[in-house]
């Protein structure tokens, strides 16, 4: 391939999900739980089973951008080998990671004048970051070309619908996303949160069901509303580790949508820092992000 594809380890696509396909690069994210700070990805000190274990040992976890060094280290070597890149970078409305990537991107067009470096905002996080990476790589794979693929993008980035149910209010509380008050009162009904990423790319509460059949309900009548199985009948499930929940999940959807091609991947420790254990996702291309 004349050019690279990218991402960050937000995008929580699995093996499975890219599998026939172009490889595509991951760039490994920081976090920090437990008072030791770890990195997630390629080669990275912990895994989302891990992650997930210390949460529930009570701990809150931070996590930090991308800093420019790592995008040199990981960018150059490509360069070098005379390739162009396109990166899907993580959404700017969860993350100042964009923007550090935009700075680094601007000193290497300056290094390698020769080479084509795209930086793309997708406005996407987690496994909704994820299903557009594999559907950009299966794009590369039918012979688009780097710019053909970079206004593919630009024009389908938000037509990735995300929908969340969490499980519990603390780490959406420690996170700044809801007040102590609502978490409070959230917990003592049974309230499991709906999410979604809106068209600024930031994580939102939408709906505030009691129970987790009702969260399930609400994520399925969102899909029912919206989906655009034209565009591809790819769906992907995450899950905050709770594997049963995915598949029971999974069950769900094939009964109301038959023709859909379900993948279950993990939601790493990026947006696992926000939303916990527990966690509940359904991604789907459609029209009502």
């Amino acid at each position: 391939m004349s050019y690279q594809i990218f991402t960050d380890a937000t995008a929580d696509h699995s093996s499975s999900m890219m599998t026939g396909l172009p490889p595509v690069e991951v760039i490994p994210m920081q976090v920090e739980i437990g008072g030791r700070e770890y990195t997630y990805g390629p080669h990275g000190t912990i895994s989302a089973e891990e992650f997930y274990a210390l949460q529930k040992a009570g701990n809150f976890a931070e996590t930090s951008q991308i800093n420019l060094a790592v995008y040199f280290e990981c960018f150059e070597p490509c360069l070098k080998e005379g390739k162009d890149i396109l990166y899907l970078c993580f959404s700017s409305g969860m993350s100042g990671t964009y923007q550090s990537a935009q700075i680094c991107v601007e000193e290497l067009r300056k290094e390698y004048p020769d080479r084509t470096i795209i930086c793309i905002d997708t406005l996407d996080a987690s496994v909704g970051e994820g299903l557009l990476v594999c559907e950009a790589a299966r794009k590369q794979a039918e012979g688009f070309s780097l710019h053909e693929l970079a206004d593919w993008v630009m024009e389908h980035r938000l037509q990735v619908c995300h929908w969340f149910t969490v499980d519990a209010f603390d780490h959406l509380h420690h996170g700044g996303r809801v007040s102590a008050v609502a978490a409070v009162v959230g917990t003592m009904l049974s309230v499991k949160p709906l999410l979604h990423v809106d068209e600024a790319g930031k994580l939102v509460v939408t709906e505030k069901p009691r129970g987790r059949k009702r969260a399930i309900a609400a994520q399925l009548a969102r899909m029912k509303a919206g989906w655009t199985p034209d565009t591809s009948k790819q769906v992907i499930i995450g899950h905050g580790d709770c594997p049963d929940g995915a598949q029971q999940l999974k069950k769900t959807v094939l009964a109301e949508f038959h023709d859909a091609e379900i993948a279950v991947a993990d939601i790493g420790p990026i947006i696992g820092s926000h939303t916990g254990p527990g966690m509940l996702a359904l991604i789907y291309w459609g029209s009502n992000r």
